[in-house]
């Protein structure tokens, strides 16, 4: 493949890129539904912030502790293979989740259940796709090939609260978790033809796979710019858990709404997150990257407080749409340097690592957040800028230059 700066459209042409992007699309999709949908479950059955918050903690968590291990795994069975293994997966336990909502026997410790082991694979596909990818593509196109992959996110970001929102509002939460499940089926289907073929693997003797995790563990810890960018990502999510729950707890409660405008909420946050991760998609952020993210942190430090914070649900939706705008910069920030300074030989284990390092602050902060919310709605927003800032503020010290 041609090493020149591939554009957005010549790499939409590749057909294992669409196929990837396609998958990563829907999967997604069906994740963001779910997240958002388990919210509205809860809160409208049991009227709990609290408990929102700790079941959005339980569909996190346990993916980011076994992320070693399954990271280990990944470099073994390649990347394909193991994101339709984790969609399968996915598509049969939200299906479960579904039959017992229908026979109305979903108490909460078997919710609780369930979303716990659903996130036990959930670090396949989240590593996965950033495995595979830069394996499909030109190394001069990786900040596109990002680019494309973070808009994905953004995008879903736009779709899936709207449609989650619409779907809980008119036809209620167990038909919901039906559709979520077809679409965790479509996605393994749809990365079928890309998982049958040979992936390349390395001819060295391969440890017990519990000491390939540990080597993963033990690499990224000790590699400066991962250790960097896990602490200041995981900050900066820490935001983002926060807002997660506190924004529908907030809305219900000021507004008396239902799913739909949550749902618009978030789907305007999305839909500014592929904004910004087009624009920066345009410009290479090769050395740029950690001031990338830190400019993008403080920014999205002063849309949460004061703008969300301020002018009721006017001011939440400017603060909203200016933390997903800038977003999609850091996103991609984070996801080329990571790829760049990352050896290919370990790609799988520290990626998994490395990612759930990252997102281990979402379920810290949607945690935090449900406890701030029934407090205080100011001091809620002030932590979530709080964690934005010490994000941008670890990332200059923590993250080498090069």
């Amino acid at each position: 493949m041609d090493k020149a700066t591939t554009g957005y459209r010549q790499l939409l042409r590749l057909p294992d890129v669409r196929a990837l992007l396609l998958a990563a699309c829907l999967s997604r999709l069906a994740g963001r539904m779910l997240g958002l949908s388990i919210v509205l479950y809860v809160l409208d059955r049991h009227r709990s912030p609290v408990l929102a918050g700790w079941v959005t903690f339980a569909l996190v968590a346990p993916g980011l502790v076994v992320s070693p291990l399954a990271g280990a795994w990944l470099d073994r069975m390649g990347p394909a293979r193991a994101i339709v293994l984790d969609m399968a997966a996915s598509a049969l336990l939200i299906l479960a989740l579904a039959v017992a909502g229908l026979a109305d026997m979903l108490p909460v410790p078997l919710l609780f259940v369930l979303v716990t082991l659903f996130s036990l694979t959930s670090p396949l596909s989240s590593a996965g796709v950033r495995v595979l990818l830069p394996r499909l593509v030109p190394p001069a196109s990786l900040d596109r090939a990002n680019a494309l992959d973070t808009t994905s996110y953004a995008a879903i970001d736009v779709a899936g609260p709207a449609i989650a929102g619409l779907l809980f509002a008119t036809i209620g939460a167990t038909p919901s978790l039906f559709t979520i499940a077809a679409l965790y089926a479509l996605a393994a289907l749809s990365l079928v033809t890309v998982a049958q073929r040979p992936s390349p693997a390395s001819s060295r003797d391969r440890k017990p796979v519990v000491q390939e995790a540990i080597d993963g563990v033990v690499h990224v810890l000790s590699h400066a710019s991962l250790r960097g960018l896990a602490i200041s990502y995981a900050l900066y999510m820490v935001s983002l858990g926060i807002l997660y729950v506190a924004v529908p707890a907030i809305v219900v409660r000021q507004a008396g709404a239902e799913g739909m405008t949550i749902g618009g909420l978030w789907a305007l946050m999305g839909m500014a997150a592929a904004a910004g991760a087009l624009a920066i998609g345009h410009m290479r952020t090769d050395s740029r990257e950690r001031l990338v993210m830190m400019a993008g942190m403080i920014a999205s430090a002063v849309a949460i407080y004061p703008v969300a914070a301020s002018f009721g649900l006017l001011g939440l939706a400017i603060g909203l749409a200016g933390v997903g705008f800038f977003s999609g910069p850091i996103d991609v920030g984070l996801l080329s340097l990571r790829q760049r300074r990352t050896d290919p030989v370990r790609l799988g284990r520290v990626l998994a690592v490395s990612i759930s390092l990252n997102s281990s602050g979402f379920p810290l902060g949607s945690a935090l957040g449900g406890f701030l919310i029934v407090r205080s709605t100011e001091l809620t927003f002030v932590a979530a800028a709080a964690a934005s800032i010490l994000a941008a503020l670890t990332a200059w010290v923590l993250i080498p230059r090069r």
